[in-house]
């Protein structure tokens, strides 16, 4: 009882630690001295050296660094012939060799053991447990708990301070320095014992804790609160998460007001950017979950739109649950600050799937996980064939050198733990980490270029996603032209979506997909035990560009995206369906609502949106428009949470017909809801997507006639009728103009293939088109189609396409800006359906007469 009892303190007998030279042990100086005597310490540490005691098994890793010197820490569980008894162990850790796993703290000299009393009353062991570390400057501050013996009624205010339940203990790296050295250690006055009146009692967290950037010093502890009237049971009383921190002089210890929901512990603690603490706990439900602190852990607010419910934990009655290694870390290439950026790591094991005549204890096997609050990527294991319970991370960078360290509980079958610890120097791993941020940030970039050039700024509104880089804040899951082997995968290395059924094949930054059923899903709680996307079931805005090729038949909506509910009927929580008659309809909750001025027509490309908003507000938009809003009646509970994301189809019959095409391209997930605004910002700019058949049409190489003005870029583009297209180009150069004050310009002309025509495009603008095949703000684009087709569209600087009885007016847009970094392909800037070459000469020559 008494080694259960470890580390538990009666909560009116917790909380104000006064350091040394400060209450308690000053009053001892202060009577030692009145008495002409040397002061008598109440706590003392010694090796484990006796005859007959060993150490049997550890818990509760740590790490910490002194002066480029990382040692690990842990529990240690002892015994001599008669008792069982625990300590601290530590140890200097090596660390020569990259990802090879080690043996740690298995010899009991690295214990030490507290002892408590003087030599006249004689001494006895006492229990400490969770050894919770913090370094500052050359020292390693440790808050243990302590059995204590004394119940509330006996604990006396600020005095009799040995009576308390956790103790704060001093310690420095040893002169051999293999380990640390304890030296001072004081008890928690019992005071504040009015502050939480719903807790009962309190235990130190384990682990880590962090040293702020203002000084302060925090520990995360863990509470279980009191016990209903009517209950019989200690399970009764649930566990909660919290902190205490001290100023940097360790004179004035404060205990949060807030605190996690009930059933959640194992709490670790960081500092995230702008003063913020982030409390990741072990919860009841199942899931871990985030929270949120800007105010010292005053108010805790969870992280449901980024970190929280992403990870599972086992949960099973009488399963020990186990506390994640978690961390800040400052990375990147160079030496240079710009050149890294803020992450956090996570460790946390990974449970194998239960089979036939398996074990029902799943085996832990850690991984490595990194986040910047927003995109989150498994990293790999760390543990190889080990079983793992808890574990803690340690990051060391120098000028010359970086190491990211893991140190973890191994267990020893079942639920036993093993009488040692690991580390391992996790080198290939933060090699995989910096290559994540570098994708990371080329992927970004390419998302950036969706914006309008700095000359056109000033006609973009301030609300939309493309002011000050808002087109990326919270975009989460990226599908654009990385297809392969029915995996379409994230371009920010997080989720990828499956293709179900039906026939699918690559194409220029997505996706077409052919065929009964055909459709991709990109899994939420389909994922499992971790699922990264279960902000989803909160907030989201799903973006796709997408163009139906053929009208369907029959009176069955065509599911084209939404969100499946994980329930029996396959519930959709919101999604948007077309049907023959060339309408919209937005689906909620088994609810159809037909969009709201929302024709659509085949081979058009058009750029759709599904948004929810606290997790039961629904709207759709097609071209940056409403075309629908309802309120979802889901509830998302645990048992009705969303299973995936259904796209270009759901996996069904599509109501019989067997050929439905679709070409999806650059679908962005978001863990926010986006403003009306910032939609209609990324619809600003579209491009039409060519036709899927038709007949090759060949390359033009032709040389304008040479005038006296400035020379003119032409580009002939062709591509093939079908599968992925590698575009091919020839530049003509010719020279245009006349009279005084020559006119400068820039012709594109691309031919593409149709069912009836080929297809060519006219471009002509004040600048020329980029290697990579962007534009430079084109001043005006003219494109006819003999069919009298009307495309909408606006160029750069927010201007209507100008349209003509025949033609029409477009300019590259967000499919077109994504697709030419990822596919490294020219894309088309406009489409003409005409006669060829001859047109292109008409509308050139009549070009240059107007300008004349």
């Amino acid at each position: 009882m008494a080694m259960m009892m470890a580390g538990r303190v009666l909560l009116v007998c917790a909380l104000c630690v006064l350091w040394c030279g400060t209450g308690g042990v000053t009053a001892n100086v202060g009577a030692a001295q009145a008495k002409g005597s040397s002061p008598e310490k109440p706590f003392h540490w010694r090796d484990v050296k006796k005859d007959g005691e060993t150490m049997s098994s550890l818990r509760g890793p740590s790490l910490v660094e002194v002066n480029g010197k990382v040692l690990a820490i842990a529990e240690a569980q002892c015994n001599d012939e008669k008792n069982s008894f625990t300590g601290i162990a530590s140890q200097l850790l090596s660390m020569e060799k990259d990802n090879q796993r080690e043996e740690v703290l298995k010899d009991a000299k690295d214990t030490q053991i507290l002892e408590e009393g003087g030599s006249a009353g004689g001494k006895k062991r006492v229990d400490v447990s969770r050894p919770t570390t913090v370094v500052n400057g050359d020292n390693i501050y440790m808050l243990v708990g302590k059995h204590s013996h004394d119940d509330a009624a006996n604990c006396q205010a600020t005095t009799d301070r040995i009576k308390s339940g956790i103790l704060l203990v001093k310690g420095e790296v040893g002169e051999d320095g293999n380990k640390i050295n304890w030296n001072d250690t004081d008890g928690v006055p019992c005071t504040l014992g009015a502050k939480h009146e719903s807790l009962s009692q309190l235990l130190v967290g384990g682990g880590s804790g962090v040293k702020l950037k203002d000084g302060k010093l925090v520990f995360p502890l863990e509470g279980t609160k009191k016990k209903e009237k009517d209950a019989d049971t200690e399970e009764d009383g649930k566990a909660v998460s919290l902190i205490i921190y001290s100023s940097k002089e360790f004179t004035n210890w404060k205990l949060s007001k807030g605190m996690s929901d009930d059933g959640c512990s194992d709490p670790s603690v960081v500092e995230w950017k702008h003063d913020k603490l982030m409390m990741m706990t072990a919860c009841d439900d199942g899931r871990r979950r985030v929270y949120e602190s800007g105010d010292k852990g005053d108010s805790w607010t969870e992280a449901l739109g980024t970190l929280s419910r992403v990870w599972g934990n086992k949960h099973e009655k009488n399963v020990k649950r186990v506390r994640s290694g978690f961390i800040t870390a400052k990375v990147g290439d160079g030496v240079e600050d710009d050149n890294k950026k803020n992450v956090m790591l996570v460790t946390l094991p990974v449970y194998s799937k239960k089979t036939e005549g398996v074990s029902a204890n799943e085996k832990g096997e850690l991984h490595l996980w990194l986040t910047d609050n927003t995109h989150i990527v498994d990293i790999g294991s760390v543990s190889g064939d080990d079983d793992v319970a808890a574990s803690s991370l340690l990051y060391k960078s120098g000028e010359t050198n970086e190491e990211l360290i893991a140190l973890y509980e191994k267990k020893n079958g079942g639920e036993k733990p093993s009488p040692v610890m690991v580390s391992v120097r996790l080198t290939e791993q933060l090699k995989r980490v910096k290559d994540v941020l570098t994708t990371w940030k080329e992927v970004d970039e390419r998302v950036f270029s969706l914006c309008p050039s700095e000359n056109a700024k000033e006609d973009v509104s301030t609300e939309n996603a493309c002011e000050n880089n808002k087109i990326t804040d919270g975009l989460v899951g990226f599908l654009s032209g990385n297809f392969s082997g029915g995996t379409w995968k994230d371009e920010y290395l997080g989720v990828n979506a499956t293709v179900k059924k039906g026939e699918v094949a690559s194409t220029e930054n997505g996706v077409k997909f052919t065929g009964r059923g055909a459709g991709a899903e990109w899994p939420v709680g389909k994922q499992g035990e971790n699922q990264l996307y279960h902000f989803a079931n909160h907030n989201f805005t799903l973006v796709a560009t997408v163009s139906v090729h053929v009208a369907p038949e029959g009176n069955t909506p065509i599911p084209l995206m939404g969100a499946k509910m994980d329930d029996d009927d396959k519930t959709v929580l919101l999604g948007l369906s077309y049907n023959s008659q060339n309408k919209w309809q937005v689906l909620s909750s088994g609810t159809v609502t037909e969009g709201q001025s929302s024709d659509w027509d085949p081979e058009t490309q058009y750029q759709v949106a599904i948004v929810l908003q606290n997790g039961n507000q629904g709207s759709a938009y097609v071209d940056g428009k409403l075309v629908g809003s309802a309120q979802c009646e889901c509830e998302n509970t645990k048992d009705k949470e969303i299973s995936h994301f259904y796209i270009g189809g759901d996996g069904g019959s599509a109501g019989g017909q067997e050929v439905v095409p679709v070409t999806v391209r650059n679908v962005l997930l978001y863990n926010r809801p986006l403003s009306s605004e910032e939609i209609a910002g990324l619809a600003k700019k579209k491009i039409t997507i060519p036709k899927l058949e038709g007949p090759k049409s060949s390359v033009v190489d032709t040389q304008l006639p040479a005038v006296s003005a400035p020379d003119v870029e032409g580009t002939v583009t062709h591509s093939p009728p079908s599968g992925p297209r590698q575009m091919e180009q020839e530049t003509l150069k010719a020279n245009v103009g006349g009279g005084g004050g020559g006119v400068s310009s820039a012709a594109s002309v691309t031919t593409t293939p149709s069912s009836d025509f080929a297809q060519t495009v006219v471009t002509v603008g004040g600048d020329t088109m980029r290697g990579n095949g962007s534009s430079q703000t084109p001043e005006v684009s003219v494109s006819s189609a003999e069919d009298g087709e009307t495309v909408e569209g606006t160029d750069e600087q927010g201007e209507e396409g100008i349209h003509s009885q025949d033609g029409e007016v477009n300019v590259t847009a967000l499919n077109g800006s994504l697709g030419k970094l990822s596919q490294g392909n020219n894309t088309d800037a406009a489409t003409e359906r005409g006669s060829g070459l001859p047109s292109l000469l008409l509308l050139l020559g009549l070009w240059v007469f107007a300008a004349l």
